[in-house]
């Protein structure tokens, strides 16, 4: 178990970048240029390894290991969320300007999610072992289905939170500035900035289901577990505006992701007669992604005219 201060230095210093990131840097809202996004990209990873060599020299090597791991996967569980924020961006047209506003508040409100879906998650595993197996077949369930299919798809009109907070709160149809929220005949109304956050914060709820057992399989240490989500999702927005126009020519990466979630459950459900050392499982999982990516840029891509991405007339829709 990390010691107090472990705690406070993560918390100090992710904060600490996180409000560089949007009271200086980005005080003014603006396109996010590739070259912006690249150094953001760099920074976000040079302080994930900084951590993880912090981590190796204080903790030791098996902790080390357990955090590169854990990080590794939940980076690149990432390219899905990446791709529903293209389909979410694009359904309600959202200005470029704005979407790094709505990413930085979806981050913070992943980050507080995954915080309650960590610890929650591992005081139940504590107390309830049998757990341990519905999360195995959980993640082997999420990975066979991801195996089948590469299609993802998202529909904000089937968004129950979203209908919910439309039925509650009257919604302007044209976006105010980067303003959640604006005054319309003295009456406060969200703007359709509100909606996208909502979507975006909603359908995370979906992908940690898949990402919170999946770094649970690797370690039950809460420091660990929690620093290694919370580092690959603070740089999330960056990889975001870095990938988002190359994400689909990594088409063969979601076969990799489907073996890797398997290759976990699998690891969970046998758990208790079987324990591979933290090396091989970073070394499988490494491979796995290394050959998937590799693969998809060697074998030329081809139009899928099924593939969503058309939005529809409407943009905020009420």
């Amino acid at each position: 178990m990390a010691e107090v201060w472990f705690w406070i230095v993560f918390g100090v210093v992710a904060t600490g970048i996180l409000v560089l990131d949007l009271a200086v840097l980005h005080r003014k809202p603006h396109a996010v240029r590739t070259r912006e996004a690249a150094l953001w990209s760099s920074v976000w990873v040079s302080v994930a390894l900084l951590f993880n060599l912090w981590i190796l020299f204080s903790m030791g090597s098996e902790k080390g290991l357990e955090f590169f791991t854990g990080y590794l996967i939940e980076l690149s569980l990432s390219v899905d969320n990446i791709f529903v924020f293209v389909l979410i961006f694009a359904y309600f047209r959202v200005p470029a300007a704005f979407q790094h506003r709505v990413l930085f508040w979806g981050i913070v409100g992943a980050v507080v999610l995954r915080a309650l879906f960590i610890f929650g998650g591992i005081a139940l595993l504590e107390h309830f072992h049998w757990l341990v197996y519905l999360l195995g077949l959980l993640l082997l369930w999420g990975g066979i289905q991801l195996f089948r299919s590469d299609k993802v798809g998202v529909d904000p009109d089937q968004n129950r939170l979203l209908r919910l907070f439309r039925r509650r709160f009257p919604m302007s149809d044209t976006y105010v500035g980067a303003k959640f929220f604006t005054e319309i005949d003295g009456r406060r109304v969200a703007t359709p900035l509100m909606a996208v956050l909502l979507v975006v914060e909603s359908t995370d709820v979906v992908f940690a289901v898949d990402s919170i057992p999946a770094i649970l399989a690797i370690t039950r240490d809460p420091f660990i577990v929690f620093t290694s989500n919370i580092c690959a999702i603070l740089g999330l927005r960056s990889f975001y505006f870095l990938f988002a126009s190359l994400i689909e020519k990594l088409r063969f990466l979601h076969y990799g992701l489907a073996v890797v979630l398997c290759f976990v459950g699998v690891k969970m459900l046998l758990s208790d007669i079987w324990h591979p050392p933290i090396a091989l499982s970073l070394g499988f999982v490494a491979s796995v992604l290394g050959f998937s990516v590799i693969l998809s840029l060697a074998v030329p891509s081809r139009k899928d005219p099924d593939r969503p991405g058309t939005p529809p007339p409407s943009a905020a829709k009420r």
